[in-house]
């Protein structure tokens, strides 16, 4: 079903940004910039023309969302017959490459969850080749000069055009996954290695500072000529 405009969340790097729907949805994500084709788009069409999903397999009931403080980590909470389960989006500082950040955080009791992930580069036209490294710990999709890569600890596997993964969550437990875009030659490594929870305190830190520098005032008179 499509989502209106205004349930999206946005995260972003201040280099590009990517639309969240209220499902868990990332439905549109131009990468490395804000001006490069899309690899996810299904705001334009449907899942077919790309997007990556993180939500409970089974029903719940309407999801409830925020951002932390003053920043672009956004944080979408499912309640289900089983438990509560909130994926945090958001989007790092950028260092050599670009990455978009889902930690699965359980609220309570045991809840079952299903990834799904659907790269289309050149707004959802191409279909990319996807493979595992060679020591199975990242999944690649490569088209062209792009290419994303998929980190977690989860199992993952193709389906139907579709990496997919099945998992649960219980209370307490956090499971990452990280999404990075870089070029396919030569050939880049994810920039992925990092502790998640490190990443998301600076990534907090770093929206902070910023959001108290800048003002309406400010940005408008930036823009003047």
């Amino acid at each position: 079903m499509y989502c209106k405009i205004e349930d999206y969340g946005l995260i972003g790097d201040c280099q590009t940004a990517a639309l969240v729907a209220r499902d868990g949805s990332v439905d549109w994500l131009c990468w490395p910039a804000f001006d490069s084709d899309a690899c996810l788009a299904a705001i334009l069409g449907t899942a077919k023309n790309g997007r990556w999903r993180i939500a409970p397999a089974g029903n719940f009931s309407k999801p409830s969302r925020r951002y932390w403080d003053n920043t672009l980590i956004l944080e979408t909470q499912f309640e289900t017959v089983d438990g509560t389960v909130a994926p945090i989006d958001f989007m790092p500082p950028r260092g050599k490459a670009s990455d978009i950040v889902c930690l699965v955080r359980g609220i309570s009791g045991r809840v079952k969850l299903r990834m799904e992930l659907v790269i289309r580069f050149g707004f959802g036209a191409d279909v990319p080749w996807v493979r595992r490294t060679e020591d199975h710990s990242a999944v690649l999709a490569i088209c062209s000069q792009d290419m994303t890569v998929l980190r977690t600890p989860v199992d993952t596997r193709g389906e139907g055009m579709t990496t997919v993964a099945d998992f649960e969550v219980r209370a307490g437990e956090t499971i990452p996954f990280v999404l990075t875009y870089g070029p396919s030659h030569p050939f880049a490594k994810a920039q992925v290695l990092f502790d998640r929870v490190a990443a998301v305190a600076n990534d907090l830190d770093c929206w902070r500072r910023n959001s108290t520098r800048l003002s309406v005032a400010s940005w408008e008179t930036s823009r003047r000529p």
